[in-house]
């Protein structure tokens, strides 16, 4: 199986352990119970599966309508080379290609684990007080109060870590929950007054590396937000494989809903 497909059908999968999904045709929507924009969207229902063209349009008013009706912006994140031509005919019925970015992926013999400097650990998030103590790190490093992800007690359903300078927490990284042995690692942050000291690679090395080791995943998979990320996870073994395309829909807003 092509690697894009691989990975598009295990998010497929990991996505609807705790979504609920609104299939139409070549699309599926998933709905988070949190109303948080990021929790939901919508992605390739069948990936590396053949669609029909025509259908497109149709498929894509149902899930626009399931997510007005929870008051939901729409977005869709897909895998290029998993659905070629999918993303234009998405444009072409009113959404907006935000961003192709480069898809990396590693395998646990490929990943490198930066040396942690003194006074530097990291630890692997155990319990709902930690969540809480990681989320604070995404809020700050995001500035988006609230952001984070549930507490889960077996890592296959994901995790996260937490990277301490001197008992401090500064850096937050998480897996999602593990199909076909893939995970995506996603939420890196830091605090703003902690950046440029290696904690986000650290984060994103250890929490790649406990996926490996507790949550039985063989690949792991990013997408980086700009240049600078995108030579940090290169650093650690990440290599591209295929691509990432990011769409919204501005007909979608919410002031366009009521």
């Amino acid at each position: 199986m092509e690697i894009g497909t691989r990975i598009a059908r295990a998010q497929v999968d990991g996505l609807s352990r705790s979504r609920r999904q609104i299939v139409a045709g070549a699309l599926s929507g998933m709905l988070h119970d949190r109303d948080d924009w990021y929790l939901s969207g919508m992605v390739a229902a069948e990936p590396g599966e053949p669609f029909d063209v025509e259908e497109v349009a149709g498929s894509l008013a149902i899930i626009r309508q399931a997510f007005r009706a929870e008051g939901r912006w729409l977005s869709a994140e897909l895998v290029e080379e998993a659905d070629p031509g999918l993303a234009e005919v998405l444009e072409s019925n009113g959404m907006t290609i935000v961003s192709r970015l480069p898809l990396l992926v590693v395998e646990p013999a490929g990943l490198v684990l930066p040396a942690l400097p003194a006074g530097v650990t990291v630890e692997v998030v155990e319990s709902e007080d930690e969540q809480k103590v990681a989320d604070a790190v995404s809020s700050e490093a995001y500035e988006m109060p609230g952001a984070g992800f549930a507490f889960k007690p077996d890592p296959a359903d994901g995790g996260a870590v937490l990277v301490y300078a001197d008992d401090v927490p500064v850096a937050t990284a998480a897996w999602t929950a593990v199909a076909d042995a893939v995970t995506e690692v996603a939420g890196v942050g830091t605090l703003h007054a902690h950046r440029r000291r290696g904690y986000g690679a650290i984060a994103t090395a250890y929490a790649t590396s406990t996926a490996f080791e507790l949550a039985g995943a063989t690949l792991a998979w990013l997408t980086p937000g700009d240049d600078g990320a995108d030579r940090v996870y290169r650093r650690l073994g990440y290599s591209p494989k295929a691509t990432a395309v990011h769409l919204g829909d501005p007909g979608g807003h919410l002031a366009d809903l009521r």
